[in-house]
């Protein structure tokens, strides 16, 4: 038996250690092999007249005006690209940019190889690091890696046979300030004959149109597929991702490859929770359940990529939940063509010319539309609008499009806030507060016209944050209504009972709500709904 059970343990043993190599040879077996070439690199730091770097220079940034275009890189191959890192100031208003600076998704990143008149690679530059929405997010995974929404790092291998250029141009109405950029490559003195080329494409419908699945990418030639990045702005209650992915393969009339629903394409189950993984990730969601909520996720196909030989095609479907005033037969069910707004960037390696299946369009057209009414707290901090207590605009990062009211109440006693708003048309909207949770905020009531509308809403959080309320579904009259706020005391977790009030939303419902009319003639007042 002791035998027995030392020869298991002896086995065991060498199991693992014949393992281990095996599991390390996958990513790491490069570094056992001496290489070709000449390490280089391209940078933003200061030079001197004859293209040195200034040793008594710290001015290693650019500025890039509106409608400009900087050029990172401009290299003579052959040579391969392994990795390029870049920062820039964020698009809130500070000391270097006291009147902000452009936004990442303002920012369009284009690379051209050898002699190509048309971009191999054209994204914006938070698409192509997975950070969608103008929103900077943290990713960790393999090919991009974003630290703390700073400092973005792309290890996509990228050669190229005669010329490389990588530039970036500014088509926001602000600067980009404070762009600093490393790219290192590699000068080789030849590429083997197949080597593929590197390409991007970013791709946007807002909303997805009806009676097709969205599409991805549509490439010719031969190579292979190796990642997807995905956002979506929902448009409809309910969750938003049951649609499959269909990929059709060189000769393909029906796609032979088709999965299961969005989350299980980029791998994960039961929905899409905020993740980060080295193939697979969603680096910002706020919830994809609720009316307006936004979420990006990545997929890498690095340890299987999608081989073609002719051509691929990449699309997903629009599927999902919907409540059931979107529903023609008034009921819930999880299959129902949504019409949410998607954004993808698709990444593969092919060798020739890529045909240009899609165009970005100008960064106007890529910030997405807008689907609320709104009434911004900041325009309500007159003492007519408020209770004990002072109220004054507040503006930083969290609200970098207008101030909030910050109302600071010094007791809950007699601590309200309201927001007189007017409607000019009877459709349906959901009612929706975006107010800021922190450490010191109160616990308030909310009431329209003076019907409470739900539960209390706790504002305390360790951290500082914006986050939306969704209150109420419903036909608002015509005519003028009061949005009242009234404090009912506080966390025990705060240390106050304030309230920051960024702003009041009448969110748009999808033109079949009106259409199929099965609330219209609900009482808001009597029958309180929020799908």
């Amino acid at each position: 038996m002791h035998e027995r059970l030392l020869m298991l343990a002896c086995l065991t043993v060498l199991g693992l250690l014949i393992a281990v190599p095996c599991r390390a040879e996958g990513l790491l077996d490069g570094l056992l092999h001496l290489r070709d070439g000449r390490s280089r690199r391209t940078t933003s730091t200061a030079k001197l007249p004859d293209g040195r770097p200034d040793p008594n220079s710290n001015a290693d940034n650019f500025r890039v005006k509106p409608g400009e275009t900087h050029v990172l890189a401009d290299l003579k191959g052959p040579g391969v690209i392994t990795h390029m890192w870049m920062t820039f100031l964020g698009p809130e208003p500070q000391a270097w940019a006291k009147d902000g600076a452009a936004n990442h998704q303002e920012m369009l990143l284009r690379m051209f190889w050898d002699d190509s008149t048309e971009p191999d690679v054209e994204a914006p530059v938070g698409d192509f690091f997975a950070s969608q929405f103008g929103k900077r997010m943290s990713v960790n995974s393999l090919p991009v890696i974003v630290e703390g929404g700073a400092s973005y790092n792309c290890f996509w291998q990228m050669p190229f046979r005669e010329a490389a250029r990588i530039e970036i141009l500014n088509q926001s109405d602000k600067d980009i300030a404070l762009l600093y950029y490393n790219v290192d490559w590699v000068q080789k003195e030849t590429l083997d004959g197949d080597t593929p080329y590197f390409h991007a494409q970013y791709r946007q419908e807002y909303p997805c149109v009806g009676g097709r699945d969205y599409l991805i990418a549509d490439i010719e030639g031969r190579g292979h597929y190796v990642g997807t990045v995905m956002g979506a702005r929902t448009r409809s209650p309910e969750w938003f991702g049951e649609g499959d992915e269909k990929i059709y393969v060189d000769d393909d009339e029906e796609p032979s490859i088709w999965g299961t629903g969005t989350e299980d394409y980029f791998l994960c189950a039961w929905g899409l929770r905020q993740c980060s993984f080295p193939y697979f990730g969603v680096p910002y969601t706020n919830n994809p359940f609720v009316l307006g909520g936004e979420t990006t996720a990545y997929r890498w196909h690095l340890a299987d990529p999608i081989v073609f030989q002719k051509r691929l095609r990449v699309t997903i479907e629009h599927y999902g939940w919907i409540s059931v005033d979107e529903n023609k037969d008034h009921r819930r069910d999880s299959w129902n063509e949504r019409q949410d707004d998607y954004a993808s960037v698709a990444f593969w390696y092919q060798v020739g010319k890529p045909n240009r299946f899609a165009v970005c369009p100008p960064a106007a057209e890529r910030k997405l539309p807008e689907i609320d009414l709104v009434w911004r707290g900041g325009d309500f901090t007159g003492d007519q609008f408020h209770g004990e207590g002072a109220a004054a605009p507040q503006s930083g990062s969290l609200w970098t499009e207008y101030p909030q009211a910050l109302y600071r109440p010094p007791t809950t006693d007699n601590a309200w806030f309201e927001v007189p708003f007017e409607v000019k048309r009877r459709e349906p909207r959901r009612l929706v507060l975006r107010l800021t949770t922190s450490y010191d905020f109160g616990i308030y009531d909310a009431y329209l016209d003076g019907v409470k509308l739900g539960g209390s809403l706790d504002l305390y959080t360790a951290d500082t944050d914006v986050k939306e309320f969704p209150l109420l579904d419903f036909y608002p009259e015509e005519g003028k209504h009061t949005l009242k706020l009234a404090c009912v005391g506080q966390n025990p977790l705060s240390k106050g009972c304030w309230l920051g009030f960024d702003s009041l939303r009448l969110r748009e419902r999808r033109p079949r709500v009106e259409q199929y009319g099965w609330d219209k003639d609900k009482d808001w007042r009597e029958e309180k709904t929020l799908y």
